[in-house]
C-alpha cells in the first residue's frame, strides 16, 4: 500500500460538508481539521499498482466544495 496524505482547501463555509462526504465515502485511513492553507489533512492508503492520480480523481475531486488540493507521496525512508 503506498501512504498518500493530500492537504484540502475546501470553499468557504464548505469544510464540514466536505469532511462529512469524505468519511461518508469510507476510502480514508485518518481525517484532520487544519489551521493554515489547508482546512483538511486526509491520509490514504492506496493500493499498491493503483494509480495514485486517478485514485484521488476517482474518491475525492468529484466531491462538491473542494477549491484545491495538495497531495503528497511518501516512500520507505529506511
Amino acid at each position: 500500500m503506498n501512504c498518500v496524505f493530500v492537504q484540502i482547501r475546501c470553499k468557504p463555509g464548505q469544510g464540514y460538508k466536505v469532511a462529512e462526504e469524505i468519511v461518508l465515502r469510507e476510502f480514508h485511513s485518518e481525517l484532520y481539521s487544519t489551521s493554515g492553507a489547508f482546512d483538511l489533512l486526509l491520509k490514504v492508503y492506496v493500493p499498491e499498482g493503483d494509480d495514485i492520480g486517478q485514485f484521488i480523481n476517482d474518491n475525492l475531486l468529484s466531491i462538491s466544495g473542494i477549491e484545491r488540493t495538495l497531495t503528497t507521496l511518501t516512500f520507505k525512508a529506511f
